[in-house]
């Protein structure tokens, strides 16, 4: 890509510049992975090695919504997280990587996420299932050995290796 078409891009659209400053000064290291031909907009990813840690690793140790974390809270009101990762997203400006962009567009660039667990952007129906006697999950990726993949889990699961990367279109 011609960084001075992604340089006109963004200085058009000075709220993007602060989003893009909030994921750099939170340990996430944005660049540009892809293009939009039917928007013309640039994509950025956290790219980062690792989960992207934040200040005073805030964006790390996370539930994935607020309903887990309110759950969270409920049911052990002694356990210490940093918040969730769909809140500290959207107070960045940006959204949480989806499944195709974790596995099809960020891990096919590189080894990411070798010893961190990320939170995926989870479909609604997924996260809260319409059958009531199904847990919601809530979508994890990682890289291993065996390659990066994508799974369910608990929402309101939290670690100090677990965080969340960010998309941002501009």
């Amino acid at each position: 890509m011609k960084w001075d078409k992604v340089q006109a891009r963004l200085e058009a659209r000075p709220e993007k510049l602060w989003s893009l400053n909030e994921m750099e000064q939170n340990g996430h290291e944005p660049d540009v992975v892809d293009y939009d031909g039917h928007t013309g907009e640039y994509i950025f990813f956290s790219c980062s090695a690792e989960s992207p840690a934040g200040q005073n690793n805030s964006h790390r140790n996370i539930v994935y919504d607020r309903a887990a974390e309110e759950e969270l809270k409920r049911q052990h009101p002694d356990a210490i997280i940093s918040g969730n990762a769909v809140d500290i997203a959207a107070a960045m400006g940006c959204e949480i990587l989806n499944r195709d962009q974790y596995l099809n567009k960020l891990q096919l660039k590189g080894a990411f996420d070798r010893t961190t667990w990320v939170w995926v952007l989870t479909p609604k129906e997924t996260r809260n299932p319409i059958d009531k006697t199904k847990a919601g999950v809530a979508l994890f990726g990682s890289r291993r050995d065996a390659g990066a993949y994508v799974r369910g889990n608990s929402p309101d699961r939290h670690s100090d290796l677990r965080g969340f990367r960010g998309s941002l279109r501009v």
